[in-house]
């Protein structure tokens, strides 16, 4: 399955494509859930509406340190 739009023209030349690839599908997670929660159906994959959310909005993706 192609994603649009495509993830290299989301990505700047100076940003990690892992943290990009980890930060939406945290974001399509927390889509998922909300949607079950609600009993809500969602017409897209939850993966397609965070790309989606990250092609339309301005982002910076930050590390997270876990304390252990």
């Amino acid at each position: 399955m192609m994603l649009k739009p495509a993830m290299s023209d989301m990505i700047k030349s100076n940003n990690n494509v892992y943290a990009f690839v980890v930060a939406v599908a945290k974001r399509a997670r927390v889509i998922a859930e909300a949607a079950e929660a609600q009993g809500i159906g969602l017409e897209e994959k939850p993966v397609q509406l965070a790309v989606t959310e990250f092609s339309q909005h301005p982002w910076d993706i930050t590390a997270e340190i876990a304390e252990r």
